[in-house]
């Protein structure tokens, strides 16, 4: 963990994650016409894409796009990271060539496509973590929450941190009677998401009153825009907590929260425990849409989550397309070893296997965009 850890704040010490959301990520991937690529095939002669969406992975799609640079195709890759509601939309609107969420589309959202079929293609798995800032408490003891208790904060029943049913949860750890001051995302998040379908699948009242959405109406609490802007929130917000993709919390020094699961264990948000809890989640469906919010199984951390890229299969610009296809193709194999020092999880095997099918089927004029 203390690597991992390094590792996150060696690269906060050069790119802050607040203006890695602020601004584009621009590096270089795939070039002209006359080079040929390691399989062979010529490059295409695109020399811009852009993409948009997801905060959540806006560490490591840096990384990514930063050493994507190195191969020997030379296109420019603009991201913004606006969070997955607004990534979606400009997809729909055409405004960009890929789409990145924490969330899949919903059926309505796909029912507005303007040029067919949408792909989802799982790029990384990740933890959201409950972060919060309580200086009366050890920044090294993790409070204890459960899913009911964690809804009940949200949902505003729960004021004061020293309530009776946080207090039973952490016995020996003295609770200050401080207000709770709830952050939540004020944009369209599929980190917000991931945390409103875990809260939906362990606490009726939550399922009821509040539902789970991309964007939902908080019973209370304040918003921020991003992930960057929940943790500064909650970094600055004396007795607060909020919601974060787990490389935000750690490169922010913010205190976060152990989880109770499925099997009762009290589990930390970490590479490890994510990876649990996406091995233990075996009912994929065909169309790589799905949570795996609250999974069974020992060790999993209940609030992880899958992030995708978002396509459209069939291509308008055949030249276009095949350097989309070569970027995405990327960042699902070789992309994959920046993963972990970063506390995201490499995709496990079976995925890359889905992805491939789905980066093969994407179609530019009558044949496959991807090459290889």
């Amino acid at each position: 963990m203390f690597d991992r850890i390094s590792a996150i704040r060696s690269l906060g010490s050069k790119i802050a994650l607040s203006a890695v959301v602020a601004a584009s990520l621009v590096v270089a991937a795939c070039g002209t016409t006359s080079t040929p690529t390691a399989n062979g095939t010529t490059c295409p002669s695109t020399t811009s894409l852009s993409g948009a969406g997801s905060t959540f992975d806006a560490p490591l799609f840096s990384k990514m796009f930063t050493e994507y640079a190195g191969i020997s195709c030379k296109v420019q890759i603009n991201y913004q990271a606006v969070g997955s509601g607004t990534g979606i939309t400009q997809l729909l609107q055409q405004t960009v060539d890929f789409g990145a969420s924490d969330a899949p589309m919903k059926d309505t959202d796909l029912a507005k496509s303007p040029n067919g079929a949408i792909l989802h293609i799982p790029v990384t798995i990740g933890a959201v973590a409950i972060s919060y800032n309580l200086s009366q408490v050890d920044a090294s003891t993790h409070l204890k929450l459960t899913g009911p208790v964690l809804a009940n904060i949200f949902l505003g029943n729960i004021k004061f941190w020293d309530d009776t049913a946080i207090a039973q949860l952490n016995t020996g750890t003295t609770l200050p009677h401080v207000a709770i001051t709830v952050v939540h995302r004020s944009d369209g998040s599929g980190t917000t998401g991931i945390l409103s379908h875990y809260l939906t699948a362990v606490s009726p009242d939550w399922s009821s009153k509040v539902g789970a959405g991309n964007t939902l109406n908080w019973p209370t609490g304040v918003g921020a825009k991003g992930n960057a802007g929940v943790a500064s929130a909650v970094k600055n917000t004396a007795g607060s907590i909020g919601y974060n993709e787990l490389a935000y919390v750690l490169t922010n020094t913010i205190q976060y929260a152990q989880v109770q699961n499925q099997n009762g264990e009290f589990v930390a948000p970490s590479l490890d425990s994510a990876k649990a809890a996406a091995a233990n989640f075996t009912n994929i469906p065909a169309d790589l849409r799905f949570y795996i919010v609250n999974a069974g199984g020992a060790g999993s951390y209940p609030i992880s989550g899958y992030s995708w890229v978002l396509v459209y299969q069939k291509q308008t610009s055949s030249d276009k397309g095949q350097a989309l296809a070569n970027a995405v193709w990327w960042m699902v194999h070789d992309g994959q070893q920046f993963s972990a020092a970063l506390s995201y999880v490499a995709l496990p095997a079976n995925i890359v296997q889905k992805d491939e099918a789905q980066i093969k089927s994407m179609t530019c004029g009558s044949g496959a965009c991807y090459k290889g």
